[in-house]
């Protein structure tokens, strides 16, 4: 594909959304969202600083933070609970 075309595609994308505006809910819904990813990610990290001396730990990926994010406390139960008594 030539570059020119490409570039002026990119370009129309952007003017469209800025004519049209992206709707208020699916950005919220999106900032939401990933704000729950985070907060579930640094609730992993902080559950894994302070397991360290009991041996918990919790791997960080997309499925346990999305778990934590979204489930909170109860989550990260059922969590460490898998890991204790099912995986192992």
């Amino acid at each position: 594909m030539n570059e020119t075309v490409v570039i002026v595609s990119i370009v129309s994308l952007i003017v469209i959304i800025l004519l049209i505006g992206i709707p208020i809910r699916l950005t919220r819904l999106i900032g939401e969202g990933i704000a729950r990813l985070v907060i579930g990610a640094l609730f992993i990290f902080l559950i894994n600083v302070v397991g360290d001396v009991s041996g918990i730990h919790l791997p960080i990926n997309l499925f346990t933070v999305t778990v934590t994010g979204f489930l909170g406390i109860p989550g990260v139960l059922a969590l460490i609970f898998i890991q204790q008594y099912v995986i192992s």
